[in-house]
């Protein structure tokens, strides 16, 4: 039993990460052994020159930093608040401190002695994963809350008492009373549908006819299929409206003995539902949406189906998927549709008379959308002998605007840069997009460096792959050779530090569209996105995802590999908020942004995202002092 002075330093640890996943048992050892130790503000706690580290800190109340002696661009330090822990790496590696550690206001610090804290290692086993792989842990920890509210969402959302307007998986099949039976299961065998409605010309539902009445009411009577729909229908087909209830459908059908219900709005038909959709509510395969996309039969389908990635994503996480699998699910599903449209397109305009490979650029070439994505796309065209490349790109130019356009029908906004496979200088040769890459690497303008930034992580979604295959070794044979442009890439990879003050915890906006916020696209993913395509472009790692250049960093000798493991669950915890975020914004109606108030997150992940963003600047360091910056 807990004694009554341990009382209070047992809640208090229970209400911090690792400490809340510890057993009751440890948690009591633990504050057994804890001294409270106050500091006054600008008192030394730790310092280099004390040797290795002798004691284990857990901030009670205050503020202490950390901070390089003679360091004055503050890039190495970092401040810690109440429940987080200090100097682990130290104590672990029985080392002295890197930094000097103060106190910057009065502070309370429970302390645990060296021999203290290896025993809790020993006997805690969540003590010990959370030191020796803290960042990885508190992760975990995020996840496990993701988890636990995704799946919380999932059954609110697969329960009966969700509204039928969200139900609505496809435009309704109909037609007029009028129109030939044969007519009727045509139109029903091509969309592989169970019913059809019989609506007037106001689209007023009249009736309903199944595959059950085709059985009574056709094969067995051996009824003429030149005869009227509307004489075999089912007439007044039960009907609610869109904000309607799951329960309520399920019950109006259950008393009037059918199948189908009709959705209407100012009594106009808007959707069908069957029984199979009340009760499979939203349970989106992975399998089934892919099968889907790769069957639809036009855009407006496609652009429907899309919004089943948002349902697929919240499943995915409920069932423990890693950020990492989830970016790369959405990428495939979003490389699906891009496929599917170019087939739908090319079928309505005609094939064109040249061959051509669709080119993916930025977080689509890299494998790493999330739910916010605008189109980053080209053309690399192959160019017949007798034609030029002037006479390919007016064929293929109104193609690709097209594609665009219906992309953008799908959910994927055009690109306010224009990089578009629309725009002629985003629709090239292979000799020409040489000549353009080769103008970049040799000139290195700002504006060329920001497009290398985005084009550099090309891959082909459509078309022949050999092509692209070789214009990357040219691009890393080319820049390999070059280190001034890599070191311009560098300096200007610089240019986006992550948002971390100097006396609080992030640095936010003070105006404009997004107050106190920080950019987690451009602050915290873009400086993991961009050191690591420049360390692949020096070192001729083929991979276009920030995991696999990193990765390719380790194979290389060039990167360590507790160091990536830290840089990658750092970007893996920014973009999951970045998700999250986003699904928020989409169930509330408010546009994708990539922006987010610090002050909104709980406790855990704010300090998990210091910590992401204090990775950042790490990687970041160590591309400054290669190049010299």
């Amino acid at each position: 039993m807990t004694q009554a002075p341990l009382t209070p330093v047992i809640n208090f640890l229970k209400r911090h990460a690792p400490f809340d996943q510890m057993t009751s048992a440890h948690l009591e050892y633990m504050a057994k052994r804890l001294k409270l130790v106050f500091y006054r503000r600008g008192e030394t706690i730790l310092r280099p020159e004390d040797g290795p580290a002798s004691r284990f800190f857990v901030i009670k109340q205050g503020r202490v930093r950390g901070e390089v002696e003679g360091d004055e661009t503050h890039e190495g330090a970092w401040e810690l608040v109440s429940g987080e822990c200090f100097p682990i790496g130290a104590l672990l590696s029985r080392r002295a401190t890197h930094v000097t550690t103060t106190a910057i206001e009065d502070t309370f610090c429970y302390e645990l002695t060296r021999d203290e804290f290896d025993r809790l290692l020993v006997k805690s086993p969540i003590f010990q994963d959370f030191c020796t792989r803290r960042l990885a842990s508190l992760l975990d920890s995020a996840l496990r809350t993701v988890q636990a509210n995704s799946a919380a969402r999932m059954s609110e959302d697969t329960s009966l008492s969700t509204a039928l307007q969200g139900l609505i998986r496809r435009q309704p099949v109909a037609c007029g009373p009028d129109a030939p039976l044969h007519e009727a299961l045509q139109r029903m065998q091509e969309e592989r549908v169970g019913s059809i409605i019989i609506i007037d010309s106001n689209r007023v539902p009249l009736g309903v006819f199944t595959l059950h009445d085709v059985l009574s009411r056709v094969t067995l009577p051996e009824t003429d299929l030149s005869l009227p729909v509307g004489e075999v229908m089912t007439p007044d087909p039960i009907a609610l409206p869109p904000t309607a209830r799951a329960y309520e459908a399920a019950l109006m059908m259950a008393q009037a003995g059918f199948g189908h219900l009709c959705v209407v709005e100012n009594r106009q038909l808007i959707g069908v539902l069957s029984e199979r959709d009340l009760f499979s509510l939203q349970r989106v395969g992975l399998v089934s949406l892919s099968r889907s996309i790769a069957d639809a039969r036009d855009v407006a389908t496609l652009a429907r189906l899309g919004q089943d990635v948002h349902r697929l994503v919240d499943q995915m996480l409920a069932q423990g998927a890693s950020v990492d699998q989830l970016t790369q699910i959405i990428t495939a599903l979003n490389d699906s549709l891009t496929r599917r449209v170019i087939k739908l397109v090319e079928h309505d305009a005609g094939l064109p008379t040249v061959g051509f490979t669709w080119l993916s650029f930025g977080s689509e070439g890299r494998h790493e959308q999330t739910l916010k994505t605008d189109q980053d796309n080209g053309i690399l065209f192959s160019l017949p002998e007798g034609r030029t490349a002037d006479s390919v790109r007016e064929e293929l130019l109104p193609l690709a605007e097209q594609i665009n356009n219906a992309l953008a029908e799908c959910g994927f906004p055009l690109c306010p840069g224009n990089i578009m496979a629309s725009n002629p200088e985003c629709c090239l040769s292979l000799d020409e997009w040489k000549g353009r890459f080769g103008r970049w690497i040799d000139q290195g303008t700002p504006e060329h460096l920001l497009n290398a930034s985005i084009f550099f992580d090309f891959r082909p979604l459509r078309g022949d792959p050999e092509a692209t295959r070789e214009l990357r070794q040219w691009v890393l044979d080319r820049v390999e050779k070059n280190s001034r442009f890599r070191r311009q890439m560098a300096a200007n990879a610089l240019r986006n530090r992550p948002p971390l003050g100097l006396f609080r915890d992030f640095v936010v906006t003070s105006g404009g569209e997004h107050p106190h916020t920080v950019n987690l696209k451009v602050q915290g993913i873009t400086p993991f996105v961009d050191a690591a395509r420049i360390y692949a472009l020096a070192h001729h790692v083929e991979a276009t995802s920030t995991g696999g250049r990193l990765e390719g960093g380790v194979r290389e000798g060039v990167f360590k590999r507790t160091d990536v493991d830290a840089w990658m669950e750092a970007y893996h915890f920014i973009q999951l908020l970045r998700m999250r975020s986003h699904r928020q914004q989409a169930e509330e109606g408010e546009p994708l942004s990539n922006h987010i108030d610090p002050d909104t997150l709980n406790e855990l992940d704010r300090r998990i995202l210091k910590e992401a963003f204090r990775q950042a600047r790490k990687l970041q360091s160590k591309l400054a002092l290669e190049y010299q910056l």
